[in-house]
């Protein structure tokens, strides 16, 4: 037994270090170093428990003069602090999305929504979220599946949220999942954002997409565009205002939104609805990858571009460079742009924060849209997925910006 305790506590104390570390470069490596720190990461509070918890079980039922229970538990009081290091990461989150949205926005962004939707907005965070991590369901929301808005069957289809109060000309928020063009649902990705905006009285649609290796790109974007032509046209059944759609989504997700976002009504990607309207105005990122082409070696150290390359545009950039430069965000700075939120942890594994910061220098040179830029010190790749400190930070701050949004453009209206 004291070999097991000793194994499980060494474990414990590598976890914490995974999280602690931004594994980069890593080869094959990278992504069990992700899978690892995300959940140690972002299961902070439940991972001090355990500490807590293993520290008096090692106290109570083994001998601290035998050598290899008192190293197993100098190894869990470390792992203990770099617990407590991590949840002050959490916990600091709070402000340095308030910093990002005050130099973003407007000075007086709080003032421009109006009083009866900001008193549904906070600032504070309980435990009571991020203590159930994996309990999403909010009250007062009703979630409606497995609506077609395509024709390529279950990878054609979104669910939608919508509060249980009736109600109508509501702003829509559009999610994308991730999962590297390759793999993900929609009912797997954003739930906290989903059921949070929800119950402050928006109406949320979540989709699927075709996925590589047997899509190719712009298969993806699309369907993205499809699905978006068809909330235009439908979402009013719903309560929603079709003439105001959002849209979020991480990872590969947040690529599509920022190609959604500054692609509106792009033709060649709307075969057979090429007169539809596939604007939305306004649009979240997270952790995205905005240049397929690499340009500046940002990811040299990763196996991304051969991922991009082989799974999904089946091209390289020397065959067909306008195909790659049409499927990177970043080629489309100088175009129209709706406000854009973007955030990026510091500790992302599979998207470097780099690819982030480039894309916003690109961005901010060229473009006069509304800015919001957020780096999250110690986050990992979808560090929102599930409820922790961090998330709830995140969950107040994506809601001020999207109320801001909405109000700005309310009062842009004719």
């Amino acid at each position: 037994m004291v070999t097991v305790y000793w194994v499980f506590t060494s474990l414990m104390g590598i976890a914490t270090l995974t999280a602690l570390i931004p594994g980069r470069a890593l080869g094959w490596w990278v992504p069990l170093w992700f899978l690892v720190s995300t959940a140690t990461n972002e299961l902070a509070v439940w991972g001090l428990i355990m500490h807590l918890l293993m520290l008096a079980i090692g106290v109570t039922f083994f001998d601290p003069s035998d050598p290899f229970v008192r190293s197993a538990l100098c190894v869990l009081m470390l792992s203990c602090l770099g617990t407590l290091i991590l949840l002050r990461r959490h916990f600091e989150s709070g402000r340095q999305l308030e910093r990002a949205l005050q130099a973003g926005l407007p000075p007086s962004f709080e003032e421009m929504i109006p009083l009866d939707r900001r008193r549904r907005l906070s600032r504070q965070i309980t435990a009571k979220d991020w203590l159930h991590p994996i309990s999403f369901a909010r009250h007062g929301v009703r979630r409606e599946r497995n609506i077609a808005y395509g024709e390529a069957g279950k990878r054609n289809l979104l669910d939608i949220f919508t509060p249980v109060r009736s109600g109508s000309d509501r702003p829509v928020l559009l999610q994308i999942h991730g999962g590297a063009w390759l793999v993900g649902k929609k009912e797997e990705q954003a739930l906290p954002l989903m059921h949070h905006m929800a119950s402050l009285g928006w109406v949320v649609v979540a989709i699927n997409y075709r996925l590589s290796p047997r899509a190719t790109f712009p298969d993806h974007i699309i369907d993205v565009k499809k699905a978006t032509a068809w909330v235009r046209q439908n979402i009013h059944k719903w309560g929603g205002n079709p003439d105001f759609i959002s849209v979020t989504g991480g990872s590969a997700g947040g690529h599509l939104t920022a190609l959604t976002a500054m692609s509106g009504n792009y033709a060649p990607w709307q075969p057979g609805f090429e007169t539809a309207d596939t604007r939305v105005q306004a649009a979240m990122p997270l952790y995205g990858v905005y240049d397929f082409c690499n340009r500046v070696g940002i990811r040299q150290g990763t196996r991304i571009d051969d991922y991009i390359m082989k799974k999904v545009m089946k091209s390289t950039p020397e065959d067909d460079p306008e195909a790659f430069d049409r499927a990177s965000p970043v080629c489309w700075v100088d175009g129209e742009v709706p406000p854009l939120f973007l955030i990026h942890g510091s500790h992302d594994t599979l998207v470097w924060v780099e690819e982030a910061r480039r894309f916003v220098a690109e961005l901010s040179a060229v473009s006069s849209t509304s800015l919001v830029y957020a780096e999250l010190y110690g986050a990992q790749h979808a560090f929102e997925t599930v409820h922790s400190p961090r998330t709830s930070h995140y969950l107040n701050a994506a809601a001020w910006w999207l109320e801001w949004a909405y109000a700005d453009w309310c009062a842009k209206r004719p």
